[in-house]
């Protein structure tokens, strides 16, 4: 793995993601978990564990025989009809970039998440504009799934002997591309992986959905800080196919993300010409720079410039302003403000221009803040910490006033992720159980009290804790991931009134059974044959139009 962090320094196009795709032996398979359909009956619903088949066995080369086939990822492959919506080749053709200082409502749209909207009532849908990210378009009205949950979410598939190899290699979050035709994880092992939408899911054969196996493997020198797509990031142009992570001790590595190499690599470095790791990444919507976050400080990259020129932006100025270490980011959708979230338990808003601060939220929460998200009509901003229960709805209009907290148990440092659904109705999180639950924002009353917000439903989705969830951008679906570090032995029984053996083999027995390493999908759409129909109607419209993914080969 080291090799792959001398090739970042040296700013060249290194194989970096091959060293991880030598695994001598075969994966172990994990011990499947008990059926069952609801959080009340106390176990999280069954690991479909089929054996690979021959073609989902292709998907799991390495990235060399991409290489070898000599064919350009656009040309073949699974995923050649399935990640792009037809609507999106012409109004991609010829869209234009509006740039992150612009205001108005027509940015809102370019630069959120945009996306199927809730259901109005009557059960239509409201139709959707196109948005610069390629995540969903002018779909037209009863041609989008909406999320359903009036239910339990509907296991799918997932991948769960590619992390059985390695002892505790437990999962840190997955994050869906921009255009819904791939995920990408992070994991203990210090490896972004990146899996393909399986394409059996389509066809609404969910019996016979194979295990997915990563198609990349990109391999970090030392612990992953953070990781993020690039906003724009299409599959039918690879050249937007790529993401930025950054590890401790290297510099950013831009990664392709069609064939795992290193494209590019931003170094920082301390008052003592020290090269210093970014704590937390994020791309402005337009693409054009990658925000990272430091111990009081602030450095914006231009993206068409690698190398270690940067704009230095100090957020403590004559002892003034957000101090810690800059944890977290977040753009708002309208306005050309950001947000950062600091380990000193706050967060700040920013100008996108020059990085002044606009404002500085108080400090409610009880541990460092490790995610932050603005609702898709910029008016809230969510914020969750570390060992901290609440997750706060802040309203920016009134910087300062919380709307409503929710609760989730967070019990450890680790940062547990949540998502909106792209109506900005819907909140999802994980928590320490394994639990995800799902709010309806909208049932808040919106001049009301700070009050807290009751889920609409908790499942169990894994055994261990679940610390990331990922909504699909045009699609019900979701993706999580579980897993945590492990401590086995007596101290950890935390006054276990058994006996000292006793005690030490139960609480040893407690954490082989917790262990849960897993990427997980979910349907979180309508089920039954009416709606099954319907569903197969429309989605043969998407498929029609779909091009292929990043990491796919013939």
């Amino acid at each position: 793995m080291s090799d792959s962090a001398g090739g970042a320094e040296s700013g060249g196009m290194a194989g970096a993601g091959q060293d991880a795709e030598a695994d001598n032996e075969p994966p172990q398979q994990a011990p499947p978990l008990p059926e069952s359909d609801s959080l009340e009956e106390g176990a999280p619903p069954a690991a479909k564990q089929p054996k690979m088949s021959e073609e989902d066995q292709k998907l799991g080369q390495t990235t060399e025989d991409v290489k070898m086939h000599g064919e350009t990822p656009a040309q073949g492959g699974l995923q050649q009809e399935y990640s792009v919506l037809p609507a999106q080749r012409e109004s991609l053709q010829g869209e234009e970039e509006v740039p992150v200082g612009a205001a108005g409502e027509e940015e809102c749209h370019q630069n959120g998440n945009g996306g199927y909207d809730a259901t109005l009532e009557g059960g239509e849908t409201k139709p959707q504009e196109h948005n610069a990210n390629g995540s969903a378009d002018s779909l037209s009205e009863g041609q989008q799934l909406a999320l359903d949950f009036t239910q339990n979410p509907q296991m799918l598939t997932g991948s769960w002997t590619e992390y059985s190899t390695l002892p505790e290699n437990y999962l840190k979050g997955c994050k869906w591309a921009p255009d819904g035709s791939c995920i990408l994880t992070n994991s203990a092992d210090n490896v972004l992986r990146v899996y393909n939408l399986p394409p059996e899911i389509y066809s609404y054969n969910w019996d016979l959905l194979p295990e997915m196996s990563p198609v990349l493997r990109m391999a970090e020198g030392d612990t992953i800080y953070d990781y993020c797509w690039y906003p724009k990031m299409n599959s039918l142009d690879p050249d937007t196919c790529f993401l930025a992570s950054s590890s401790r001790d290297n510099p950013v590595h831009v990664w392709d993300a069609f064939y795992g190499e290193v494209r590019a690599s931003f170094r920082a470095y301390n008052h003592l010409d020290e090269l210093t790791a970014a704590h937390s990444l994020c791309f402005s919507p337009d693409g054009t720079q990658l925000y990272c976050g430091f111990d009081k400080t602030v450095r914006v990259f231009y993206t068409d410039r690698p190398g270690r020129d940067c704009e230095d932006r100090p957020t403590v100025v004559k002892k003034q302003g957000q101090s810690g270490i800059i944890s977290c980011f977040g753009f708002s959708p309208c306005l050309s403000v950001y947000a950062c979230g600091s380990y000193s338990r706050c967060a700040g808003l920013y100008s996108c221009q020059d990085g002044t601060l606009l404002a500085l939220l108080p400090t409610r929460h009880h541990g460092g803040l490790t995610h932050l998200l603005f609702s898709p009509d910029g008016n809230y901003l969510y914020t969750g910490g570390r060992k901290d229960p609440e997750i706060l709805c802040w309203d920016l209009r009134e910087p300062g006033k919380v709307v409503f907290s929710l609760k989730r148990n967070v019990a450890t440092n680790q940062r547990i992720y949540f998502d909106l659904d792209l109506s900005g109705r819907y909140l999802l999180s994980g928590d320490t159980e394994g639990v995800v639950s799902v709010w309806d924002t909208q049932t808040a009353p919106p001049d009301g009290d700070e009050k807290l917000l009751q889920p609409q439903l908790r499942f169990q989705a894994h055994w261990d804790c679940t610390n990331g969830i990922s909504i699909h951008p045009f699609m019900p679906l979701l993706a999580t991931s579980s897993g945590q570090r492990q401590f086995p032995g007596p101290g950890d029984s935390e006054g276990d009134s058994s006996s000292d053996g006793e005690g030490a083999e139960a609480v040893v027995s407690q954490q082989e059974i917790r262990q849960d390493n897993t990427l997980t999908l979910w349907w979180a759409g309508p089920l039954g044959r009416a709606a099954e129909g319907s569903q197969e109607q429309n989605t043969a419209g998407w498929m029609s139009g779909m091009s292929g993914g990043p990491g796919q080969r013939g």
